[in-house]
């Protein structure tokens, strides 16, 4: 055994590691402990009750095996002769248990190399937790780096104190690298694995986004300006809803900067990807147009909320725009709201309107008390839908010129004999006494500039 100022040496040298690596002294003393017990275990028995200490001052090993003190030994490994042990120990008596000293001199080659072994591996797990720590609350963030290598398609990002992986569903796909080059993005997620924290970072998501905004625009990291929601087809075409929470502040001015500098700094980190920027408004109507933007729209009609559904009319010329590249824009419009949205323009809008009424005119004449005097002053005054005149009273008939009580009671029933006749599978709108066709719209509005804003 070596010289207690030896391992008094030893003991110094794990208190620096403890305080420089961060392992603690008495977890590497203990794991020494095991490894010499098992090596004393091969050497005096591996069913031998072996107990092993380690100074924590001095280093100094000292080991015991404890035996019963029997008549007759019939296991050596577990008993001792009644005979030895009174040499060992005056004074002992069968039954009792003997704990007898075992020599480690020979054994403090193993406890060095245990130790060192114990040392290496506890280093490398610390530092793997050590890491993990430091990482894992930097999910979210956007950090750079260089790349260092490929794996397949995975791009492998040197992050310094770990490597972070760029897999392919999370890369822009315009883009291309070389080792070397200088690359941002955000961690997505770290993960423990047997070699370190596995850290997974994002370029495609909309976090990647929203995190160069906070970088590039000073009113959105201090949160007067707020981004609401973001869809995005990477290195193509984002949405970014706006919103102020400063009344003089305008969110879409700001963003953009003068001449555009601040959004153009975003859209080249992005391989040129075009950014519409959105301005959110409380009604949800006219926030569903203004998601079209760049495009303006007309009107908005909802027409489920429950299916999250809607109808959007868009002037003529602004047809192909409102819907985009193979409908990229219209898909992202869908993908920002949650919504399904139907486009139209006010040109094919029209065109069914107009379809629709004669379609409800013809049909009109069909009905028993209607000729075609009584069939034109229905129509002209928007009341050629049938379904809905079988729910009117006669009053309701009775404002219009040239109907009086007897013929309004007679176009409503024949109306009331073609709906049971000719039943549809939507229910009837409820009965509504108007002047003129009741509109359909939920909202409808016209588009601001402000409203339907986009970047190119």
């Amino acid at each position: 055994m070596a010289s207690p100022a030896t391992k008094s040496e030893l003991i110094l040298a794990l208190e620096q590691i403890e305080r420089e690596k961060g392992v603690r002294k008495e977890d590497i003393l203990k794991m020494i402990e095991g490894a010499i017990t098992s090596a004393l275990r091969k050497h005096v028995g591996k069913n031998a009750l072996i107990e092993c200490l380690i100074d924590p001052d001095t280093a100094a090993i000292t080991a015991y095996v404890t035996k019963k003190v029997v008549e007759k030994v019939e296991n050596p490994e577990l008993e001792i002769a009644l005979s030895e042990a009174k040499r060992a120990k005056a004074g002992v008596g069968a039954g009792e248990d003997l704990r007898l000293p075992i020599h480690t001199e020979e054994f403090a080659r193993i406890a060095a190399q245990t130790a060192k072994q114990v040392l290496v591996q506890k280093i490398r797990e610390v530092e793997r937790d050590n890491l993990f720590e430091e990482f894992k609350p930097k999910e979210a963030e956007l950090v750079s780096g260089s790349v260092h290598r490929f794996l397949e398609r995975s791009i492998i990002i040197d992050l310094g104190k770990t490597e972070g992986i760029l897999p392919p569903r999370e890369q822009i796909r315009r883009e291309r690298y070389n080792v070397g080059d200088r690359i941002r993005a955000v961690i997505l997620k770290v993960d423990k694995a047997q070699r370190g924290p596995q850290v997974l970072l994002s370029r495609a998501s909309p976090l990647f986004l929203k995190r160069l905004f906070e970088l590039e625009i000073p009113e959105v990291n201090e949160k007067t300006i707020e981004i609401v929601e973001i869809a995005r087809d990477p290195g193509y075409r984002a949405k970014v809803v706006v919103r102020s929470n400063n009344a003089k502040v305008d969110p879409i001015g700001a963003c953009v900067g003068i001449r555009g500098s601040r959004i153009r700094g975003i859209m080249n980190e992005l391989a040129g990807e075009r950014i519409d920027l959105i301005l959110h408004h409380e009604d949800f109507a006219t926030y569903l147009g203004n998601t079209l933007a760049p495009a303006k729209y007309s009107s908005v009609r909802i027409l489920s909320k429950e299916d999250k559904h809607a109808e959007i009319v868009v002037p003529n010329e602004q047809l192909s725009l409102a819907i985009g590249k193979e409908g990229q824009n219209i898909r992202l419009a869908s993908k920002l709201t949650g919504w399904t949205l139907d486009v139209k323009s006010e040109g094919q809008r029209s065109d069914e309107a107009k379809a629709r009424e004669e379609s409800q005119a013809a049909a009109l004449k069909e009905v028993e008390g209607v000729g075609p005097k009584v069939a034109d002053v229905l129509i002209k005054a928007g009341m050629s839908d049938i379904y809905r005149i079988a729910t009117f009273k006669a009053e309701d008939l009775m404002t219009l010129q040239g109907i009086g009580e007897k013929t309004a009671a007679k176009i409503i029933a024949g109306a009331q004999k073609y709906v049971k006749e000719h039943p549809r599978e939507a229910a009837p709108v409820p009965a509504t006494p108007p002047a003129a066709e009741p509109v359909c719209e939920e909202a409808s509005t016209v588009a601001s500039d402000a409203g339907a804003e986009g970047v190119e």
